[in-house]
């Protein structure tokens, strides 16, 4: 099916300019709104939304309450005051994960308010029980205020065994981010950031080797210089990528080091050029990076890419160029989006529920790089290799062997669940 879409697309070409360039959209877009009314009913639904609380334990005579609850419970009690690490033997707290959000960068929608979030961090939850057996519960918070809402987050520590930071817009999850890591015993991750990161890394691992190079030896664009973009960029450098390989354009376009009025975080990217552009940024490249909005990489520039150009075209909902008009551009590129109807999703699912699973196994009391790049590593390891006949009963009639249209596993590889985990959990006790 996409080599169809990609031939039609092919030809949408219109006096040597794409047609609708600026807004990226394709001709044969498919329509979403039998989507949006099925996903209405769903939440819809008795009970309504996606996560709900089940007991653990018996509750069905008088001794099963006095045992879980007065006077029994008082003992409980009595232990942790007397040795707190003894709350993760007692109570729920080791395996019970915050998703916090603010809600003023909710993805694909803006800024749209903490009740308006709740679907969504919802569905984190959901995501977390799903794939790594960890309870989940979404608190959104009307503060826009980065510290306080740090503050805020930073007082729940005694009911999580971890925090998840989600769709807090920049720069302000940077403070959020670090005030919380600063002050609490236990791990902090912003997904925005991080899980995008490590997924970005492990594809563009297997890209790498697909097309013969080495990190430290790529050219890289990037198009973005927000919360995703830069994390991503940061564990990359750590993976080896040469920061004097990498132009960052934002808005006003490429971050050199003649540009004034530079945060902190942007002059960490900035490097010595003469390019001013996307499209100068762009030209003699291995890689693109697009971690900002639809339409922005112009095909023809596309074809000023090195041989085998790697684009991860990640805006969502519409990427930076849709795969079919890049094809065109570049029959040997290799494309990943955010999107499921595209093949080489990078999908923040791949691996935030084992990382976090990793760290509260290993009763980890932070995040590391090393964790990250481990998990990204097995994460890469896998899309290597043959898949489980599972995988395949679940994905049937799609490319999963490794290559350029399988740069990642399948959301539903439960390789990940045993596999990842234990190579976070590893590195942070290395």
């Amino acid at each position: 099916m996409f080599q169809k879409i990609r031939a039609a697309f092919g030809a949408a070409r219109r006096g040597g300019e794409y047609a609708r360039f600026e807004s990226g959209r394709p001709p044969e877009r498919p329509r979403e709104d039998a989507l949006a009314a099925d996903a209405l009913a769903l939440h819809r639904a008795a009970p309504a939304g996606k996560v709900g609380t089940q007991l653990t334990k018996p509750l069905e005579t008088r001794r099963d309450l006095a045992l879980a609850y007065s006077p029994g419970v008082a003992a409980a009690s009595r232990e942790i005051a007397r040795e707190p690490a003894e709350a993760n033997a007692l109570t729920a707290r080791g395996n019970t994960v915050a998703v916090i959000s603010n809600g003023t960068a909710v993805l694909g929608l803006g800024d749209i308010g903490p009740l308006a979030a709740k679907p969504v961090m919802e569905g984190k939850a959901a995501l977390f029980k799903r794939f790594a057996d960890i309870d989940a519960v979404d608190i959104e918070i009307a503060e826009r205020d980065p510290e306080k809402l740090a503050e805020i987050i930073i007082a729940l520590e005694p009911s999580f065994g971890g925090i998840n930071l989600e769709d807090i817009k920049a720069p302000d999850c940077f403070l959020v981010e670090e005030l919380c890591r600063k002050r609490m015993n236990i791990p902090v991750f912003h997904d925005d950031q991080h899980g995008t990161a490590v997924c970005v890394l492990a594809a563009l691992e297997n890209a790498c080797a697909l097309t013969g190079r080495v990190l430290s030896d790529v050219r890289l664009a990037c198009s973005g210089a927000g919360a995703a973009a830069l994390a991503t960029l940061d564990l990359l450098f750590a993976s080896g990528l040469k920061r004097e390989n990498v132009l960052v354009v934002d808005r006003e376009g490429v971050i050199h080091s003649r540009r004034r009025g530079l945060s902190p975080r942007k002059q960490a990217v900035a490097v010595e050029t003469r390019a001013r552009s996307l499209k100068d940024a762009v030209a003699g490249a291995d890689v693109f990076l697009g971690l900002s909005g639809p339409g922005l990489l112009h095909p023809d520039w596309v074809k000023t890419m090195a041989a085998k150009p790697i684009i991860f075209a990640l805006a969502n909902p519409d990427p930076e160029i849709w795969p079919p008009h890049a094809h065109a551009a570049a029959p040997d590129a290799i494309i990943a989006t955010g999107r499921s109807d595209f093949p080489n999703q990078v999908n923040n699912v791949l691996c935030f529920p084992y990382i976090f699973r990793g760290a509260l196994d290993a009763g980890a009391a932070t995040f590391t790089q090393e964790m990250m790049i481990a998990a990204a590593g097995e994460i890469a390891a896998i899309a290597r290799e043959t898949p489980t006949d599972e995988v395949r009963a679940k994905y049937p009639g799609e490319a999963l062997d490794f290559g350029p249209e399988a740069l990642m596993p399948q959301v539903f590889d439960f390789r990940l669940f045993d596999r990842v985990p234990k190579a976070v959990a590893a590195a942070s006790t290395a």
